[in-house]
């Protein structure tokens, strides 16, 4: 086992699980990686493929790891935008790690990542800035579950849970990411001489918006797993800073050189549809590299994240009070994303 422990990270290829193999590795810890598909250049980190709803396969996959230290879970159940989460595969998926891995006595500590949603942010308003200990909304929410699962099975070894707002990276390949999203809503509307129009709703576009880096968010998982002051509790993770799209959106239309239009709201999911010519005319113009315009962007994702009428609020006072204390400028992360893509010749 390495000096700061032996690292089990579940979801291991997901956008915030590969950020924490990442982390762990320039931490020293030896990490292993559970996911689908374990990709071809596994670097620093070793990959099993395991099938998480299956406790047999578990146990014998895992049951074999004698002194996994932390386990870093950061696993869902396959699910569409909106609706509910099935809260038996999730809560199953979870158990199944974990009771593979408690016979062995080596584990000191378990991490969930959860979110906004344990807060209700996706059912309509709800009471902002979210506090760790505030109520918990009206059942069903797998973020319950899990976490009370984990609270009744601790004692040899404890837990925390990370709640990051809407979460945003470089991930070529993976259409769940605004960024990509309202670049190539961009790029799409400008083939088509159109200014950029906020596509979400009026109230969306002036009410208070936050966000988190991923890295950034990996950077405060492995802080709670490793602050002995963290043990047994939930905390916020965002950039620290807030934001109106109202301000943003001008400043994104002219960093693709187009004027801003008004407020029009729409389904992207509808409107963006039938685009695809249109985008891989944009590639050929440009001599972008060839991206499946379905790899691009998730249009029901940028629906989900531009209805809310209500402020999406984070407090970030605990993590802070407990000695966390790295912040972000989000409208700055906006552009340095943006600019990866570009510079990777994914979008003009």
């Amino acid at each position: 086992m390495s000096p700061q422990g032996k690292a089990l990270v579940v979801g291991a290829t997901g956008m915030i699980g590969n950020r924490v193999c990442e982390r762990l590795v320039e931490n020293n810890w030896q990490t292993i990686g559970i996911c689908r598909m374990p990709p071809l250049d596994t670097g620093t980190v070793s990959y099993l493929a395991v099938d998480l709803l299956d406790a047999a396969d578990c146990r014998a996959r895992l049951g074999a790891l004698h002194d996994v230290s932390h386990v870093f879970y950061a696993a869902r159940a396959a699910h569409g935008e909106g609706g509910t989460e099935s809260v038996p595969e999730n809560l199953a998926m979870l158990q199944n790690v974990v009771e593979a891995l408690t016979e062995s006595g080596s584990l000191r500590h378990v991490h969930i990542v959860q979110g906004g949603k344990y807060y209700g942010q996706h059912l309509g308003p709800y009471k902002s800035p979210a506090k760790e200990d505030d109520p918990r909304h009206m059942s069903p929410n797998f973020y319950y579950d899990q976490q009370d699962y984990l609270e009744a099975k601790a004692g040899d070894w404890t837990w925390s849970a990370s709640r990051p707002s809407l979460v945003y990276d470089f991930v070529p390949g993976r259409p769940r990411n605004l960024v990509t999203v309202i670049a190539v809503y961009a790029v799409v509307c400008r083939a088509l001489g159109l200014p950029l129009s906020f596509p979400g709703s009026l109230e969306n576009y002036h009410c208070l918006s936050e966000c988190a880096a991923v890295p950034h968010v990996a950077k405060a998982i492995v802080w709670m797993a490793s602050e002995a002051r963290c043990a047994n509790q939930a905390f916020n993770v965002t950039n620290g800073d807030s934001f109106r799209w109202e301000h943003l959106w001008p400043r994104i239309a002219d960093y693709f050189a187009m004027s801003v239009g008004p407020v029009s709201t729409m389904s992207l999911a509808a409107m963006m549809a039938d685009k695809m010519p249109i985008w891989n005319d944009i590639v050929a113009t440009h001599g972008l590299r060839q991206t499946p315009y379905e790899d691009m962007a998730l249009w029901a994702y940028g629906d989900f994240v531009f209805a809310p009428t209500y402020d999406i609020l984070s407090d970030m006072t605990k993590a802070r009070r407990y000695g966390f204390h790295d912040c972000l400028d989000s409208e700055e992360m906006f552009f340095s994303i943006f600019k990866r893509y570009r510079d990777s010749r994914l979008i003009p």
